[in-house]
């Protein structure tokens, strides 16, 4: 079977490439995962989205995918956070990949193929490290070990930055023992009271950069297809895989493609756990978890797709008050992503509603209106994952079962369902692709309306009492109380929708 041709945007030749596996039909995406000493705000929840719809598509295409995610689990980070809490280092790293785990299943991210953690991969990393040494692009100094940038000449090529410039703005810290200022650390001698393991240079644990060489290797060869990973890892950390993984294994090793999203931006920046005009608001307002919690790990989703992967995305805050500490906050966006999810839950309930009542139309034509959307939406995907464009044609989808079910379309009977049966089943298809409206209706309008009665000051089994009310006194022919408990209703922001299943409601924006 032919596979389509999918273009992806190459970092290191600065321009669109066909997606061409090494073996046939199979492709080996690696992408940087988190480090797991807190939770993770919207900017890194980015990549997690984007490399899921990669995995999705291509596997919707026909693609055999090995997607590996992997876990940071000892660092830097992880051993000061540590500290300052009084807790373990390995305790902190799992509580925090546990979260990590809630949230980005939140955000309806399917598992990567292999999650493989640092801690797990030292034998590994140091038989690596050993190859470098071996190679003589590594040296070791002390208890520690770095890599001799001068010995690798194509250093800078993926990040696109002269080897001279970057020369003139490296530093060496306080405590390193390196030849050059650029040299970077591949294995870090103990220190006490730090996890620690043994290597041929002494107890120690290995520095970030070579983590990632030596899971890709592990688990996706010498050479693999796709590199994923956000901007701000293009340098120094992507350029240091790819000079420890080729001064390792020769020319042309390691990734083939290199992808980079963009970030989310606020207030004209990025946002940064580490930026101090934005730490006041990460835990009201930036952390994943907190926007999760009030739009919904789907409507987040929704959101960060709404601009294609490798441009910036932007994140406006509106604080009513002086005091951003206190002030109530909102997102529009995230707010208008809400909407735009209910709006997709609310139409695949209402065309599931009108499928399960009468019989299958059989062999009859589709509207053709119905069924030229999916291939755009699918070749929008095709080229560089445009999401935007395949948002575009899902919404077009629903507008049409919409106009379908309005009674719009004039058509006999048939013709008419069998239409709705292909929109409901090419729904399905971009559905698995996007990540999006893949639940079933009733739970997530539950939940969505939960969180609007709370954000509403709403009291959900009062709303569900006059609900009740109203159906007994239309059950009464009572039909002025039952308008006036509607409109009671209506005053408190409650929708009333009655329909084949009966009488559901919403909270109305």
């Amino acid at each position: 079977m032919s596979l389509p041709k999918i273009r992806v945007h190459d970092t290191l030749s600065r321009k669109k490439v066909e997606l061409d596996p090494l073996e046939p039909g199979h492709v080996r995406l690696y992408v940087c995962g988190p480090t797991v000493y807190d939770f993770f705000h919207i900017g890194n929840a980015r990549p997690f989205v984007a490399y899921d719809v990669v995995a999705r598509h291509l596997r919707a295409r026909g693609y055999r995918v090995t997607y590996v995610r992997n876990i940071t689990d000892v660092d830097d980070k992880i051993i000061k956070r540590a500290g300052e809490r009084g807790e373990a280092p390995d305790a902190l790293a799992q509580r925090f990949t546990e979260e990590f785990h809630r949230d980005v299943g939140a955000l309806c991210c399917v598992r990567p193929d292999v999650e493989p953690r640092v801690t797990e991969s030292i034998p590994q990393i140091v038989a690596l490290i050993e190859r470098l040494i071996g190679n003589g692009v590594a040296y070791q100094s002390g208890g520690d070990v770095y890599f001799a940038v001068q010995q690798f000449p194509p250093y800078g090529e993926l990040s696109h930055q002269p080897l001279d410039e970057l020369k003139a703005g490296a530093r060496v810290d306080v405590g390193e023992k390196k030849r050059d200022p650029l040299d970077f650390a591949l294995w870090k001698a103990a220190k006490p009271g730090e996890p620690s393991w043994p290597s041929p240079w002494g107890a120690g644990r290995p520095g970030w950069h070579i983590e990632c060489s030596a899971m890709a290797e592990r688990f996706l060869g010498v050479t693999f297809d796709l590199h994923g990973g956000g901007i701000d890892l293009a340098f120094p950390h992507h350029e240091n895989e790819r000079a420890q993984s080729q001064g390792a294994n020769g020319p042309r090793t390691f990734a083939r493609v290199w992808m980079h999203n963009g970030f989310v931006n606020f207030g004209g920046g990025k946002i940064s756990k580490s930026d101090e005009s934005a730490r006041v608001l990460f835990d009201r307002a930036f952390k994943a978890r907190v926007a999760i919690e009030r739009h919904g790990g789907e409507a987040v989703r929704a959101f960060l797709l709404t601009t294609q992967y490798r441009n910036p995305i932007s994140l406006d805050l509106i604080v009513d008050g002086p005091d951003p500490a206190t002030a109530p906050l909102r997102f529009p966006a995230l707010e208008e992503s809400e909407r735009r999810t209910e709006y997709g839950y609310l139409t695949i309930q209402r065309l599931r509603d009108a499928l399960a009542v009468g019989k299958p139309a059989g062999a009859v034509p589709v509207w053709p209106e119905a069924d030229t959307w999916l291939t755009a939406l699918q070749d929008a995907l095709d080229d560089d994952f445009n999401t935007p464009v395949a948002l575009s044609q899902l919404d077009r989808a629903l507008a049409l079962t919409n106009w379908v079910l309005d009674g719009k379309l004039d058509k006999s009977k048939d013709v008419k369902r069998r239409t709705l049966e292909r929109l409901a089943e090419n729904l399905r298809v971009a559905s698995a692709e996007l990540g999006l409206l893949e639940r079933e209706p009733a739970e997530w309008l539950a939940e969505h309306r939960a969180r609007r009665s709370l954000a509403r000051g709403l009291d959900a089994a009062e709303v569900e009492r006059a609900i009740a009310e109203r159906a007994a006194a239309r059950a009464a022919k009572n039909f002025a109380l039952a308008d006036q408990l509607r409109d009671a209703l209506a005053a408190k922001g409650v929708e009333i929708m009655d329909g084949p299943r009966g009488t559901t409601w919403r909270v109305k924006d």
